[in-house]
C-alpha cells in the first residue's frame, strides 16, 4: 500500500477530506492517505512541502504562489476550493479600536511571513489606502490560540483569520469582529510537491478523482450543515450562511488567476517578480 501524507487546516473546508479518509475510499485503491493538521496554516504548510513532511497540501492560493516563486519544489495541480476566502477582522473584545480605520498603523498578529494572515494584512492595507511601509507592522503569533494571546495581552492589536472559524470566538466575547476583507482571488489550491507528482502520477490522480467526486456533490450530503455545526463546534445558520457562499472545484487553476494574483503581490512588492504560469502549475 503506498503512503501518501497530505496537510490541510482543521477547518470546515476540509471536511470532504475525512469524509472520504473516514470511508476508506484511498484504502480500497491501495492507497495510505494520511491527513495532517497544520494549525499555523499556509506558512507551516509550504514548510512541510520544502522539508518533504507532506506530498500534497490544501493551502491557500497567494501563498503557495508566493513560496513557490521563493524557490518551493511544487506545483499547483487543481483549485479546491472556488470561491474567495473571507477574512474575518478582529480585535480582542476590549480593545479601542472600534473600526478598521482605526487599525492603521497597528500591529497586526500573523501566523508566520508568508502567510495567508501576513498577505491579506497587506490585501486590507492596500484596500484602505494605507501606506504599506508605514502602516503596517506585525508580530507573529503561530496560530489561532497565538492569536487570542497576543490580542487579550495586547502584543498584537488586530488578527485576519476565516471569518467562519473564528465567529464562535466572536460569539463567546473572546474576539470583536470590526470588518471583513475577501481574498480577490479562489481560496484553496491543492499544491504537490514535484518528485512526487514525477514517481505517484497515477497515485495522484487517483486521490484528486476520489475528492472530487465528493466535492462536486459535497452540499447534497444528507445533513452535512449539521455534521459540520456538530464536527467544528459552529452555529448552524452560520454554518449554513457559509454553505450558500462556498463553491468547490475539480479543474486546474486558469491563467487568468495565476496573472491576477501575481500582479497583486508583486505590487504589494511581496514577490519579486511574475513568473509564467507553466511554473507554477501542472495539469495532472
Amino acid at each position: 500500500m503506498k503512503q501518501v501524507n497530505i496537510g490541510g487546516v482543521p477547518e470546515h473546508f476540509n471536511l470532504a477530506w475525512y469524509l472520504t479518509l473516514k470511508n476508506g475510499e484511498y484504502k480500497e485503491e491501495g492507497i495510505n492517505l494520511r491527513w495532517h493538521d497544520y494549525y499555523g496554516g499556509t506558512g507551516a504548510m509550504c514548510k512541510a512541502l520544502r522539508d518533504k513532511d507532506i506530498d500534497i497540501a490544501v493551502i491557500l492560493t497567494e501563498g503557495i504562489i508566493k513560496d513557490i516563486i521563493a524557490g518551493n519544489p511544487s506545483k499547483i495541480v487543481q483549485t479546491f476550493v472556488q470561491t474567495p476566502l473571507i477574512w474575518g477582522i478582529h480585535v480582542a473584545a476590549r480593545s479601542k479600536y472600534k473600526t478598521v480605520e482605526d487599525l492603521k498603523g497597528t500591529k497586526a498578529a500573523i501566523s508566520r511571513y508568508g502567510s495567508g494572515s501576513h498577505l491579506m494584512a497587506y490585501i486590507n492595507a492596500e484596500n484602505n489606502h494605507w501606506d504599506l511601509e508605514k502602516d503596517l507592522d506585525f508580530e507573529v503569533i503561530k496560530n489561532l490560540d497565538g492569536a487570542v494571546e497576543g490580542l487579550t495581552n495586547g502584543n498584537a492589536d488586530y488578527f485576519l483569520w476565516e471569518k467562519f472559524t473564528t465567529k464562535p470566538l466572536v460569539d463567546d466575547g473572546t474576539f470583536r469582529s470590526i470588518g471583513n476583507c475577501p481574498s480577490p482571488w479562489p481560496c484553496f489550491v491543492i499544491a504537490v510537491r514535484e518528485d512526487f507528482i514525477d514517481s505517484e502520477k497515477e497515485t495522484l490522480k487517483t486521490i484528486l478523482e476520489i475528492i472530487n467526486n465528493t466535492t462536486i456533490d459535497f452540499k447534497n450530503i444528507p445533513s452535512i450543515d449539521r455534521t459540520i455545526a456538530n464536527r467544528y463546534q459552529q452555529k448552524l445558520e452560520d454554518v449554513q450562511e457559509w454553505l450558500g457562499l462556498t463553491e468547490w472545484s475539480q479543474d486546474i487553476i486558469d491563467k487568468e488567476t495565476i496573472s491576477k494574483v501575481q500582479k497583486e503581490l508583486y505590487n504589494l512588492n511581496i514577490i519579486p517578480e511574475i513568473v509564467d504560469y507553466d511554473q507554477l502549475t501542472l495539469a495532472i
